[in-house]
């Protein structure tokens, strides 16, 4: 992972912003053509911000379990939960884990949840609860030096994968077959030789995803291209492909990836350094990630975070600090629906779409 705001690999979360009085979220309106309009029932749509009580925390990890209940997981080893659309959020973070840099967090529903740490060595970590963060237990602790894991990813409610940036020149894949009670390293042979330079990004936790039950991709940056790799057995087999979005630097690549099915997906990502330009920050793939094309339209700057409308063929969000962007046709163009910061956004079945960042920010999408 490279430290967002540095260009040095490992370490923690880069700067917040200085704390004080939580933003509130623009209410720029997001318009649905009416043939994507779909269960959502109107043409347009928009974030409505929601007080997290934290504005020292930022959220780089959220899970939506639908349109009342969500998980967000941060800075200084924070970990919220609401169960009433975000009226109110309980802290139910693990004890003890105030040093840790949360960036992932994976629900299944409002009392079972894996969260992931990340750093070097025994900084990253893994911690289940089952009683909706009353209790905690610590499933994963990382004991090479070497390895530094970023993102985490479920394909039901037993197995998942996690993934850690190359230890001697290969992607690390951690497995679990019980919910993320218990992982394992899985063997390397099936994983392509890394670029020199590359590396995942810890920016949403989606740098891992998967759809259906063995298919699995993972976004790279910082090597010659930007890549993703895919897997379509649960991470024992990989296959590598380039993607147009720039890369060559240790701050530039794919930084989240979004697949509404086995075959169609979006990479988003860019240069993070805010007074450097992200050309070429979107492209799609309509055959499993086999092959990538630039979008037509690409969002205008960096973006961190992307995720499907539920049941929309064509329609998506694409989040970062300098906001939030809308395709309606499949990823080909984007176009800038709300200037708020946001790192991550994540959108359930029910149509419950959530977005969170730095200063505890966090947002639902309305009606």
């Amino acid at each position: 992972m490279r430290r967002l705001g540095s260009t040095r690999r490992g370490g923690r979360s880069g700067r917040l912003v200085a704390t004080g009085v939580a933003c509130a979220a623009a209410l720029t309106a997001v318009a649905v053509p009416a043939a994507e309009a779909g269960p959502l029932g109107h043409r347009t749509v928009h974030w409505e911000a929601k007080d997290s009580g934290t504005p020292q925390v930022r959220f780089r990890g959220l899970s939506a379990v639908d349109r009342d209940t969500a998980w967000l997981a941060g800075t200084q080893g924070t970990v919220l939960r609401t169960t009433d659309g975000g009226t109110s959020w309980r802290n139910v973070s693990p004890p003890g884990a105030g040093d840790l840099q949360f960036r992932d967090v994976e629900a299944f529903d409002a009392r079972r949840a894996v969260v992931l740490a990340i750093g070097e060595g025994e900084d990253s970590r893994v911690y289940r609860t089952d009683d909706g963060g009353a209790t905690w237990t610590e499933s994963f602790r990382n004991t090479d030096p070497k390895a530094f894991y970023d993102c985490m990813a479920f394909f039901d409610r037993r197995h998942g994968l996690a993934m850690s940036d190359p230890v001697d020149g290969r992607f690390r894949i951690l497995s679990t077959r019980d919910g993320g009670r218990s992982w394992r390293v899985l063997p390397a042979d099936g994983m392509p030789a890394a670029l020199d330079g590359e590396a995942g990004f810890a920016a949403s936790g989606q740098c891992l995803v998967t759809s259906g039950p063995k298919d699995v991709w993972l976004a790279t940056g910082g090597g010659a291209h930007a890549r993703v790799l895919h897997s379509a057995d649960r991470g024992l087999n990989w296959t590598a492909a380039d993607t147009p979005v720039p890369a060559g630097d240790p701050a530039k690549g794919v930084f989240a990836l979004a697949f509404r099915d086995r075959t169609h997906g979006l990479a988003v990502g860019g240069d993070y350094r805010a007074d450097q330009p992200s050309p070429r920050a979107a492209s799609v793939t309509d055959d499993g990630g086999r092959s990538w094309r630039p979008a037509a339209a690409p969002p205008p700057a960096y973006r961190s975070g992307a995720a499907w409308l539920p049941h929309s063929r064509t329609a998506a969000l694409a989040v970062g600090p300098g906001g939030t962007d809308l395709t309606t046709d499949a990823g080909r163009t984007w176009r800038t629906v709300d200037t708020g910061s946001y790192d991550t956004v994540d959108c359930a079945p029910d149509q419950g779409c959530w977005a969170s960042g730095e200063q505890g920010r966090v947002a639902r999408l309305e009606r």
